[in-house]
């Protein structure tokens, strides 16, 4: 497995088109306080959630709509493949696949078949890590990773 790089997060950070798949009707759920965040930075976020209609106010697609640069999947990872297979279909440049704590939606297999097709992939880790002024806990996260090693290397 290719090791995720800065340059290739930043990349994905500063993509036209986010779509962030697997966004909760939850609003007290992680994945809505990021799309939220994300938003509010002025990044270009469409939720997908094939059962909701809006989200914050937001239309809500019920798939990748083509065109989509970049990907942020926050499904479990049981649904990863489905997404990526998508991806694959409309084109998608960049995937991400989140990961906290726990497995999240990484799916190695389906991360290789993204890169197969010519997609950058991020595998695993928090977006939080890697924006401007997030609060500490985030910072925190991602300062326990270089201290045991695991911090995505410059490139």
């Amino acid at each position: 497995m290719p090791e995720t790089n800065l340059a290739a997060i930043q990349r994905f950070l500063r993509a036209p088109s986010i779509a962030m798949v697997g966004v909760s009707r939850n609003p007290r759920h992680f994945s809505r306080m990021l799309f939220r965040d994300l938003r509010q930075r002025g990044m270009p976020v469409t939720p997908v959630n094939p059962q909701a209609d809006e989200i914050d106010g937001v239309a809500v697609a019920t798939d990748i709509p083509a065109g989509t640069e970049a990907v942020l999947v926050m499904t479990p990872a049981t649904a990863t493949a489905q997404v990526c297979d998508h991806a694959i279909a409309v084109g998608v440049k960049r995937l991400w696949m989140y990961r906290a704590a726990g497995h999240g939606a990484v799916d190695a297999t389906a991360a290789e078949r993204c890169r197969a097709a010519g997609m950058e992939v991020v595998e695993g880790h928090c977006p939080y890590m890697f924006l401007d002024d997030t609060p500490w806990f985030h910072r925190l996260h991602g300062g326990l990773l270089k201290l045991t090693g695991r911090y995505p290397a410059a490139e």
